[in-house]
């Protein structure tokens, strides 16, 4: 199994910055897709961004342009900086990997989950 530890959230004003880091250890998969998720209160949890074991990505419309994800395969991280925040970005972050490299937006394609970490972006 694979564990997953997500650090980086916090509060910043809309148009700011973030950088969410995802530290993986214990079994890992030699091909593999990793991604961010986020669930806002009472609404259901989206993916943001996904990318596979040979770096090919994939993102959610609504952070396409303002959103990027990258990996350090030496440090086992996965990254996701945020850029050009909004108010709607407020959301727990969620890192989830699978074995196998499709680049899925589907909730129920991962395998593993990180407890997440809580962004706030405020107007």
């Amino acid at each position: 199994q694979v564990q997953l530890m997500e650090s980086g959230g916090g509060s910043v004003q809309a148009g700011g910055s973030l950088r969410l880091s995802c530290v993986a250890s214990g079994y890992m998969y030699s091909t593999y897709s990793m991604a961010w998720f986020r669930q806002a209160p009472g609404k259901e949890r989206e993916a943001v961004a996904v990318i596979d074991s040979d770096g090919n990505t994939r993102y959610a419309e609504s952070v396409k342009g303002r959103f990027t994800i990258s990996q350090d395969n030496a440090k086992n991280t996965l990254y996701l900086q945020m850029n050009a925040m909004k108010p709607e970005d407020t959301a727990m972050y969620y890192c989830a990997t699978k074995r196998f490299r499709h680049l899925d937006l589907d909730t129920g394609a991962y395998n593993d989950w990180g407890q997440g970490t809580q962004v706030t972006v405020s107007s």
